[in-house]
């Protein structure tokens, strides 16, 4: 793994819809609370929508606007696809190729101009994002730590627990910063979410650094971002 140019983190979820960009965006909007200059990146995105003339992607558009809209949007996500599947496979549905080289080209004007880069991947570690490369492989190459965002659900233990497995067998190991469980929906009658977050304490090697509350607008846990994004394996 390579000693990244920048401090960063690389955020991951443990499936989709997990509340991965909703998660990111927070931990944006602190670190610009506290005048640090935040790059948000997302490498690819698919199921964007139509504006006029061209793609926007939901997501990055989030991220930029929760960074105070540093650079381009089409800097925060420079691949922007229709269909909402595999990057690569939206890519060839519009008779284009996904560019490899650009997924990892692109994060660099955000490590020239950033304190600290926020990396948000699409699903979760295995989901491809070619026909023989995946998240993990990108998260990899930027060597940033992970976030793992974990929803707050019946079945989360098991998720979270295998995305810690995954990141731990992958190439040489993944280094895990932590995990953040989320609440992405209000699911008041699911009896797990009394107990999910001891269960995955009790079980998971890195440590729950924060939950996040259905709707909650900003982060009230201490967690120095800083400090888990210049972290060494």
């Amino acid at each position: 793994m390579s000693a990244p140019a920048c401090p960063g983190l690389f955020i991951t979820g443990t499936d989709t819809e997990v509340g991965k960009t909703y998660v990111t965006a927070l931990i944006a909007k602190a670190l610009c609370a506290t005048g640090r200059r935040v790059g948000v990146y997302k490498p690819a995105a698919s199921g964007c929508r139509e504006e006029g003339e061209r793609l926007v992607a939901g997501d990055a558009l989030a991220l930029w606007q929760a960074a105070g809209r540093p650079g381009s949007l089409e800097e925060v996500c420079p691949q922007v696809f229709a269909a909402p599947m595999a990057p690569h496979l939206a890519a060839r549905a519009e008779g284009k190729e996904l560019d490899a080289e650009l997924l990892r080209r692109g994060i660099d004007v955000w490590l020239e101009r950033s304190e600290i880069v926020l990396v948000e991947g699409a699903g979760g570690l295995m989901s491809p994002m070619s026909d023989d490369q995946y998240v993990a492989d990108l998260a990899y190459d930027f060597g940033f730590p992970l976030l793992v965002v974990s929803a707050n659900r019946l079945g989360t233990i098991n998720q979270t627990l295998q995305t810690l497995i995954t990141a731990a067998s992958f190439r040489d190991g993944l280094d895990v910063a932590g995990i953040i469980l989320n609440h992405p929906v209000a699911s008041a009658d699911d009896a797990s979410l009394k107990s999910n977050r001891n269960e995955i304490a009790a079980r998971a090697v890195a440590p729950i650094l924060t939950e996040i509350h259905w709707q909650q607008s900003e982060l009230t846990d201490p967690v120095d971002w800083i400090a888990l994004a210049i972290r060494r394996s």
